[in-house]
């Protein structure tokens, strides 16, 4: 049979690369581990490393007991103060300390008291308890006791920073609720610490004192400087506002009482100018009717201004106006019963004519009055907006007066008010000063407290145990973490996602020959009864429709993949099956020499063309057991297992054999076990108990999945069970299957 053309072979392999790269899809989420949620877990990481866990515990609890039981005793004192926000009062109620900005709400005091704590804590107080009690040349408070030399010993005296050690002893606690606050001292000496205490209280008021008289002082002498400058400022000011004044004529007549004028005069000009702008409207709108209707009658007539409404309401023009209409008819009249030349026609038409010019006349002399008021409207209206200009100007320049006045008198009042405010609050300081009070008071003075609160043995020992379970669990389940190989049952069906259908021992190496016919030459062996758990866990997968075509492959090389294949193989021609072993690894092929056979006629040459399938066939020392080998060697191995001539070859034997089990080349090396999982039942993912990568063996599973195999599950190879990592765990599960084949007697 012949080859396909190199088209076809490299279209497989893409679509295969394709397959084995995919992006994680929705189905990789069942891949998740859970493992965190199973107590038993951590169980079995404590079993396991539990001479580690037992080491550090050990460890940190011997170190935490050698170290607590060697630190020097140390004793505690304390005082008690109370801390008002304010000083006590005993002037007005507008004085207060000049130095106590706290107000009397809870922020605000918040403030005040942490700002107390820290001077407390300063260096200024402790340079105060240093010199009163001379610590700078105490051996016993610097530790020197011991340092015999006189000289040596006022050289390190020198060097050391007795205040910052004072410094590092303060500690200030408020009493929650309350303005009760606590300074506590810690020193070897209990007495030497109640002395401290009491000395640092003291200290701290004798600061805050010397604080506020320094800070009154200062207050007072600027004050006193002030008051000077304002007195002069004060006067300035009063002389310039009465300069002003006088300048601006207004000693007789107020600023207010003059803007009231300017008030009055705009007002009423604002009103004369806008009942004049009315009327220029209304006379505007009048010469606009007549030249429409000169527009509308003509010029040429003379009677063209009869149609104005101006002209229907003058008496005058009505009566010229009936006059002529009268003539009108008297004239028609005539001209019915006489002829032109009548005299009495003659004389009617006359009286007409000049009844016709006076109205013409009347009319003319109505238009020219109108265009004459407005254009003395338009005149009058010039005249008041000069006024109105002329009275806004000046309401400007009073207004500008009135806020130059303002100022002034503003300034001037204002220096008065600050003189006098300095010199009340100069008089303030000088009795606040005076008082000598304070707002700090002690409640309770330090005592020796002969109990040291450190070293607190047990409480160092319970740390020390704390630490140490601690430590030694976190660093066996971060070695736990480290370890990214699938080693346990919990490993593959939690973060893998597949069936656990059993694990296989370690082989030992033995005088008998191979070990991969350990199961067939041992079958009572542990080995042989897991191989059997197996096999079972396959045949129950599918019941009603029991496998034809398996595929046995792994995530990488050396995992035992081949064995596992072969014992497979074993455990079911075992159980009576006609079971063939097909080896289609073509790149390390190597059922042929597990089974010492011929591998001159095998896959490949069946493939293409170059052998009989019979010739093909081995027979194995197995009964039921067959080998069909990979044959030569082919250049184009991935080539050969996607042509359809390997599918028919399949269809084939399928139909003279009841198991058929395929050896394939590792997924994580190549594609054809990919590719072979679409033409067989199902595929056994076989893992090498802590080796096999876990990302890896995820991929894998990934990339079986992205062309829809059937993975029946996964089988844990060469499993250690005299190793602590595997023995407990499995030393029931083999015990339990290693029983059944002993009452079976197989």
């Amino acid at each position: 049979m012949g080859l396909p053309d190199s088209k076809y072979f490299e279209d497989l392999n893409n679509e295969a690369r394709r397959w084995y790269a995919g992006n994680v899809s929705a189905a990789d989420s069942n891949l998740m581990t859970n493992t965190g949620s199973d107590p038993r877990y951590y169980l079995r990481i404590i079993l396991r490393r539990k001479w580690l866990i037992l080491l550090i515990f050990a460890l940190c609890t011997g170190a935490a007991t050698l170290y607590t039981t060697r630190q020097p005793k140390v004793y505690a004192a304390q005082i008690s103060l109370i801390i008002d926000p304010k000083e006590p009062r005993f002037l007005d109620n507008q004085i207060q300390d000049v130095n106590s900005e706290a107000g009397s709400y809870y922020w605000a005091n918040k403030e005040y008291l942490e700002t107390q704590y820290k001077i407390i804590q300063s260096r200024a107080v402790s340079q105060r308890v240093v010199e009163k009690l001379g610590l700078a040349t105490d051996p016993s408070f610097l530790g020197l006791t011991k340092v015999a030399d006189d000289k040596r010993r006022q050289e390190i005296m020198a060097k050391l920073d007795v205040v910052s050690m004072v410094q590092g002893k303060i500690r200030v606690e408020p009493v929650r609720d309350s303005r009760v606050s606590l300074i506590k001292i810690e020193d070897s000496d209990p007495t030497r610490a109640a002395l401290l205490a009491n000395e640092v209280a003291q200290a701290y008021m004798d600061e805050v004192m010397s604080q506020k008289l320094k800070l009154t002082e200062n207050a007072s002498k600027w004050l006193d400087e002030r008051r000077d400058n304002l007195s002069d400022s004060a006067k300035a000011s009063e002389l310039a506002l009465f300069n002003y004044r006088k300048q601006s004529d207004m000693l007789a007549t107020s600023i207010d009482d003059r803007a009231s004028m300017v008030s009055q005069k705009l007002q009423e000009t604002s009103k004369a100018l806008t009942e004049v702008q009315l009327k220029i409207a209304g006379y505007k709108a009048r010469v606009t009717a007549i030249r429409a209707v000169q527009a509308t009658q003509g010029v040429e007539d003379r009677l063209w201004a009869e149609a104005l409404p101006a002209a229907r309401e003058n008496l005058q023009l009505t009566k010229y106006k009936d006059r002529v209409i009268t003539l009108r008819v008297e004239c028609t009249d005539l001209s019915t019963r006489y002829l032109d030349g009548h005299p009495k026609l003659l004389e009617c038409r006359e009286k007409l004519v000049n009844a016709e010019k006076e109205f013409a006349r009347e009319l003319s002399n109505l238009v020219v009055a109108t265009e004459a008021e407005l254009r003395e409207a338009q005149e009058k209206e010039k005249n008041l907006k000069v006024l109105f200009d002329q009275a806004r100007i000046e309401a400007f320049e009073v207004e500008k007066k009135k806020l130059e006045l303002d100022q002034l008198k503003s300034e001037a009042d204002s220096n008065k008010r600050q003189y006098d405010v300095v010199f009340k609050r100069l008089k303030d300081i000088e009795l606040s000063g005076m008082l000598r009070t304070s707002n700090v008071r002690v409640l309770d003075a330090a005592r020796p407290m002969m109990g040291a609160i450190r070293p607190n043995v047990p409480q160092g020992i319970l740390m020390g145990v704390i630490a140490g379970l601690v430590l030694g669990f976190g660093l066996a389940l971060l070695l736990e973490l480290l370890d990214s190989s699938v080693a346990s049952q919990a490993d593959i069906e939690e973060r893998l996602g597949l069936t656990f259908l059993g694990f296989a021992p370690s082989i030992p190496e033995t005088e008998k020959g191979s070990r991969d016919l350990h199961i067939h030459r041992e079958p009572k062996s542990l080995i042989a009864e897991c191989t059997r758990a197996i096999r079972t866990n396959l045949l129950f997968m599918s019941p009603d429709r029991p496998f034809k075509r398996l595929l046995v492959t792994s995530s990488g090389p050396q995992e035992g993949k081949s064995t596992t294949a072969i014992n497979l193989g074993i455990a079911m021609a075992q159980s009576g099956n006609k079971v063939l072993l097909i080896d289609t690894d073509m790149r390390r092929p190597r059922l042929h020499k597990a089974f010492g056979v011929s591998n001159e006629v095998g896959v490949s040459s069946v493939v293409v063309g170059e052998g009989k399938l019979d010739d093909a066939l081995k027979s194995t020392e197995v009964p039921g057991l067959f080998l069909m080998p990979c044959g030569p060697v082919p250049p184009n191995p991935a080539e050969l297992l996607h042509t359809r001539a390997f599918g028919e070859i399949l269809a084939k034997l399928g139909e003279r054999f009841d198991r058929i089990i395929l050896d394939t080349p590792p997924v994580g090396a190549v594609a054809d076990a990919v590719v072979l999982s679409t033409q067989v039942d199902g595929v056994v993912l076989v893992l090498k108990a802590g080796q096999t990568n876990r990302d890896l063996a995820k991929r894998t599973v990934r990339a079986l999945n992205d062309v829809k195999a059937n993975i029946y599950g996964a089988v844990l190879n060469d499993v250690n069970l005299e190793s602590s990592k595997y023995g407990d765990y499995y030393y029931g599960y083999s015990y339990r299957y290693y029983g059944e084949g002993e009452k079976k007697g197989v």
